[in-house]
């Protein structure tokens, strides 16, 4: 059994965003000062957890959300970061630097739901979620693979290679084997991406994976776009046995506790 974490974040606002105004790729808006902060208070609530891996979209608001987050960490702030195009906002094609209303103008012309309409050279519902679909495998394989290569190569205990769950203040300790001792994680993985892209994705995650949510979330907070520099939260575990099937559960979505609270050191 493989186990790892995946924390995905919004990047944080940008003028555009305050303005409604569709950025989609095509428009590459760097963040604005509430943005900013908004990106250094994730960094602060995110401080004492170890990623070994981090990747962004390679737009520059998600760029700089990350660099403010990795600056505020303990133990990243050297961090490699991976830029994935694959990770970028939904495209938009006409629409993109037109205002919101515009959009849902133009479905309504159309006959269809502003979040099923696809504007002329823009990227579908099923485009979308195939490029989520793409990286969320990418991921499993990757770590999957990594913790392979370790667990036939490392010399000394297998308690020793990994970190233990309750090293991260996240209540994850919930997650015990059926022995009640805490899992190993092999991975913990941090992800900068777009509101609608998130939203594609985390369906994807419920709807294709099955994965399994918070009891007390409704289905309005489900399918919400994330604020911007909403945290979510899954535990992913990977049966060698089965192809490495995954099982997903979802620990929170969209939290912003950071954004009330800035001095926030815990997550």
């Amino acid at each position: 059994m493989v186990v790892f974490t995946l924390t995905i974040i919004r990047h944080g606002e940008t003028r555009y965003n305050k303005e409604k105004i569709l950025q989609g790729q095509g428009i590459d808006e760097p963040l604005s000062e509430t943005g900013f902060k908004q990106a250094n208070a994730a960094g602060i609530f995110l401080s004492n957890v170890r990623f070994t891996h981090v990747f962004a979209s390679d737009l520059i608001r998600a760029k700089q959300t990350v660099a403010s987050i990795l600056s505020k960490s303990h133990f990243c702030k050297e961090a490699a970061v991976k830029y994935d195009a694959r990770l970028r906002e939904r495209k938009y094609g006409v629409a993109e630097g037109k205002p919101l209303s515009d959009l849902k103008f133009m479905a309504k012309v159309s006959g269809e739901q502003c979040p099923y309409f696809t504007p002329a050279g823009g990227e579908t519902l099923d485009e979308i979620k195939a490029r989520g679909k793409d990286f969320f495998e990418y991921l499993c394989y990757l770590v999957a693979h990594e913790a392979c290569l370790e667990k036939q190569t490392c010399p000394v205990a297998e308690e020793s290679c990994f970190t233990s769950l309750t090293n991260y203040r996240d209540g994850l300790e919930d997650h015990a084997d059926s022995d009640g001792t805490a899992e190993m994680l092999d991975a913990s993985i941090l992800v900068v991406s777009h509101g609608a892209f998130m939203r594609s994705w985390i369906d994807y995650l419920v709807s294709d994976l099955g994965c399994t949510l918070p009891s007390t979330l409704t289905k309005t907070e489900l399918f919400s776009v994330s604020p911007n520099t909403g945290i979510s939260r899954f535990i992913i575990k990977l049966d060698m046995r089965e192809g490495i099937k995954p099982r997903i559960h979802c620990i929170y979505l969209n939290r912003v506790d950071h954004l009330h609270d800035k001095t926030a050191d815990r997550i």
